[in-house]
């Protein structure tokens, strides 16, 4: 569940949770890791990709709308309809880390879920309308449903109490999400879940506090499964970047051939492979052994998955940008569109920056200047054709990527130095 969770401190129900694993040794020493993600987690990834591909195709109607109003709406729509499904994936990893995959409830709950998201996803076209009661019901029973079969997992835990408080604050947000996906359409419905899914990832930021209940500190992120939950995150961010590829294929594939549509194809690809560039160096490399050295670890798993959901949210918005420019390269950029094709690599290098701190407790100047040109050319791109403006967001990008390189030119590749190091052991660390 969260990164700051209460859990068993006696060794009861070892047999519910992860293997053992193995010792490898890394920048951090020799370090225990625990197995690497399964297939049946790999598939349930591959689920995640139509969820995120029907965010971008809902979103880009309202966009693409003749009505002003509905053009701005559609961007609280990408928010209220990723971090659900976010937090979906968030809480389903944390699951497969706690306990033994190898187990046939734990499968069966990760396929359930997976087919929760199969109906979430097929229900957004309709989301905020007609048929959004999928979209909520499918939600609330996942979220309120797999506490209650791991409580029963964790008869005699203290655990338990995780389960226990978590699916009373998911039961209190279940009131919003059904009231608003039942009962209400429109923006009414938007603002209450809006409030449901901030109800849960504060609740979560605090460990789900409830008076009277034990909260003792146990974290997700364990020496046994800070790489398996670090390579989650990296699988999560390779999957919004494959989403992203796919939408600007199908798009480019439905849409007249053109050369400016073919150009767009090209940069959308390039800034692509950009964003896994910006991610992949050089903190995305160590990101597992970063949060093993961490001073605090909670706190360092808690930043992590603050900083990949927010960096997935940026992705959406750069699918749903490129989408656009596929098919209207020529002619005058309205301001939504601009707000989507430079706020969404804007959203992924704050993002960045988030995991930069974990790594290496730093901030590059290049991420700062980034952003403040990516902000500062809104005002001249307002007049020039939705092309220009996205080849003008790729070269800021690049511009980004070459510091970087620079930077790096004939010097050893970095260790982790994440806030509040602690003591390595073990051989010296390794470069790549």
């Amino acid at each position: 569940m969260t990164d700051g969770e209460a859990g068993d401190r006696t060794g009861r129900g070892r047999r519910d949770r992860q293997p053992p694993g193995q010792r490898v040794e890394g920048a951090a020493g020799a370090v225990e890791v625990s197995r690497r993600a399964n297939f049946l987690e790999l598939f349930f990834d591959l689920v995640l990709v139509f969820a995120l591909l029907g965010v971008v195709s809902r979103v880009v109607v309202d966009l693409t709308a003749d009505d002003l109003a509905q053009q701005w709406a559609g961007l609280s729509y990408v928010v209220v309809l990723v971090l659900p499904i976010m937090w979906l994936w968030t809480t389903t990893s944390h699951i497969t880390s706690r306990f033994d995959p190898r187990r046939p409830v734990v499968q069966a709950m990760v396929l359930v879920t997976a087919l929760g998201v199969v109906f979430m996803a097929s229900s957004l076209p309709y989301a905020f309308f007609e048929r959004g009661y999928a979209f909520a019901i499918s939600y609330v029973l996942l979220q309120v449903g797999r506490p209650l079969v791991l409580i029963r997992l964790l008869p005699e835990c203290a655990q338990r109490a995780l389960y226990t408080r978590s699916v009373i604050w998911f039961a209190l947000s279940a009131v919003p999400w059904l009231v608003g996906g039942i009962l209400l359409q429109g923006e009414p419905r938007v603002g209450l879940w809006a409030l449901a899914i901030t109800i849960e990832l504060v609740a979560a930021r605090f460990s789900w506090p409830v008076p009277g209940m034990s909260r003792q500190l146990d974290s997700a992120w364990d020496p046994a499964k800070t790489h398996h939950l670090a390579e989650r995150y990296e699988q999560i961010l390779l999957i919004a970047l494959g989403e992203s590829v796919l939408a600007l294929g199908i798009t480019y594939t439905r849409a007249p051939v053109s050369l400016a549509g073919s150009v767009a194809l090209l940069v959308g690809f390039a800034t692509t492979v950009l964003l896994w560039r910006i991610y992949y160096y050089r903190a995305g490399q160590v990101l597992p052994e970063a949060v093993h050295v961490a001073g605090d670890r909670i706190g360092a798993g808690r930043n992590v998955g603050r900083a990949h959901m927010l960096m997935v949210l940026g992705i959406v918005l750069v699918a749903a940008g490129y989408e656009l420019v596929v098919t209207h390269p020529g002619g005058h950029v309205r301001a939504v569109w601009l707000a989507v094709m430079l706020g969404g690599p804007i959203v992924f290098v704050i993002g960045r920056i988030g995991l930069e701190r974990v790594v290496f407790n730093r901030v590059s100047r290049s991420r700062l200047i980034g952003i403040a040109v990516l902000a500062a050319a809104a005002l001249p791109l307002a007049f020039v054709p939705p092309l220009v403006a996205a080849v003008s967001a790729f070269v800021i990008l690049l511009g980004m990527a070459v510091a970087d390189a620079r930077h790096a030119r004939g010097r050893p590749l970095e260790a982790p130095s994440p806030l509040n190091e602690r003591p390595r052991s073990g051989p010296e660390p390794w470069r790549l």
